[in-house]
């Protein structure tokens, strides 16, 4: 082999190991219980999931269109909305600090957010 193929090897080898730690790392669970709801760069919910009782309610967005979002046994998601692709619902629960449920059509953001930061 020529050195410049084993530096490809090397080097290959690097990124997928940086790949493996990166994925474990972003889909680690978050501890935080509160959640934001966030539409067109605007806090509209600040919630405790692990005060909330289960519950569906619907969110409009102002343009026109709709997400429905559920909460469950301390999870929450959007079960069903009215845009196109329905990447939201195929998120499904939000787990991961690093990973939220967005729907762009709606500019709606569920993300983890601090505790209080809302209030």
């Amino acid at each position: 082999m020529t050195k410049g193929v084993k530096l490809l090897i090397g080097v290959v080898i690097v990124i997928f190991a940086a790949a493996v730690v990166f994925a474990i790392i972003s889909s680690k669970p978050s501890d935080s219980t509160w959640v934001d709801i966030v539409q067109n760069n605007k806090v509209i919910y600040h919630l405790d999931l692990s005060e909330e009782k289960d519950r569906t309610f619907k969110i409009d967005y102002p343009d026109g269109g709709w997400n429905e979002v559920q909460i469950k046994d301390g999870h929450i998601s959007i079960i069903d909305a009215d845009c196109p692709d329905h990447t939201c619902i195929k998120t499904g629960e939000l787990r991961s600090e690093s990973i939220p449920i967005v729907c762009l059509p709606h500019k709606l953001v569920i993300r983890f957010s601090d505790e209080g930061a809302g209030e």
